[in-house]
């Protein structure tokens, strides 16, 4: 089987990629992270006039009518660029909730215990009730902590609060009373795609994606500055314990892309719980290895490198973790 992308994947790729390098390059991931949870709602709408969000929703529906591989490619995109807000559940909820497709609404999920932007979101998927803010370890990721039940759904199949109508998004999260039966005057609840009851192997391959992003990029920042940086007269490069982080790098990495890739033609829940394994550790792994790379400036607020390994952990929390597709994984080879 053949995974080379097409010419039009090729260009989905490589105008994702413009238009993030135009609308957040890194003076703007600089000015989002001193100004932790604001959401940008202009980028927002820009990505959802792209069809960001709208890219697997159908043409008949107002969508782009591409696939699973097509979304893979902009998400990957996204994590490379640290791209910041709830993607995953807005780009799930497309053609579910008003507004989600356009990007006129924002909307968040809860995934476990945790719920990402809940602050910024309009709509709620699953009940935020009684969250608690925490201190994300990313500072462009705010997180919420809400209580579940033992054995219960990483995205518990509970109501969608949104906004009355798209033309009147508030400002806040919307909440739906746990005891309301109709709420004439709030918001309006709406059943959830049943498809997305956890663990939904597209919300796992596309957050593997955003991770393959992120891996991506670690080795780039690595090998640029491993030729660059000068050290007893010569690039640092040129030392072979540096060369071999870089290999390492750059093995993760094109291991993860071979797998996220194949996952997002089979769509096969094992093939994409071994995507995810692979993407989770080229993230984290290629992370702390460019940070060793970089050295001692490799830690310091001034330097990006930081923000893609604290993003790389938030990430892979998602889901559940890594469990649900090591167990997956291991029932399949062992049957």
């Amino acid at each position: 089987m053949r995974f080379r992308l097409t010419d039009d994947q090729a260009a989905l790729r490589a105008g994702v990629r413009e238009l993030l390098e135009r609308r957040f390059g890194r003076q703007a991931l600089r000015a989002a992270v001193d100004a932790p949870g604001r959401l940008d709602r202009v980028l927002w709408r820009a990505l959802g006039e792209a069809g960001f969000f709208a890219l697997r929703l159908p043409e008949a529906d107002g969508g782009v009518g591409l696939g699973l591989p097509e979304a893979v490619l902009a998400f990957e995109e996204a994590g490379r660029a640290l791209l910041p807000g709830p993607l995953l559940a807005t780009h799930l909820a497309a053609g579910t909730v008003p507004g989600a497709a356009s990007g006129e609404t924002v909307v968040a999920a809860v995934d476990g215990e945790l719920v990402e932007w809940l602050d910024a979101a309009d709509a709620v998927r699953g009940d935020a009730s009684g969250a608690v803010a925490l201190r994300s370890v990313d500072p462009l990721t705010p997180l919420h902590r809400v209580t579940v039940p033992p054995g219960a759904a990483a995205v518990p199949p509970g109501p969608i609060a949104v906004p009355p109508s798209p033309e009147a998004v508030p400002t806040g999260p919307v909440a739906v009373p746990p005891d309301a039966v109709s709420v004439p005057t709030g918001p309006v609840t709406v059943p959830p795609d049943p498809v997305a009851a956890p663990p939904d192997p597209v919300a796992v391959l596309l957050t593997a994606a955003e991770q393959l992003g992120t891996a991506g990029r670690v080795c780039e920042l690595a090998v640029e500055h491993a030729r660059a940086r000068q050290q007893f007269g010569r690039p640092i490069g040129a030392f072979q314990a540096v060369q071999h982080l870089c290999a390492d790098l750059l093995v993760r990495a094109e291991t993860a892309r071979a797998a996220v890739y194949a996952a997002a033609v089979t769509a096969d829940p094992v093939d994409i719980a071994a995507a995810r394994l692979l993407a989770d550790e080229a993230a984290v792994q290629g992370a702390r290895d460019c940070l060793q790379v970089h050295g001692g400036m490799g830690f310091t607020w001034e330097a990006d490198v930081h923000l893609h390994l604290k993003r790389a952990w938030v990430r892979a929390r998602r889901g559940g973790g890594s469990a649900h597709g090591a167990e997956l994984l291991a029932a399949a080879l062992a049957g």
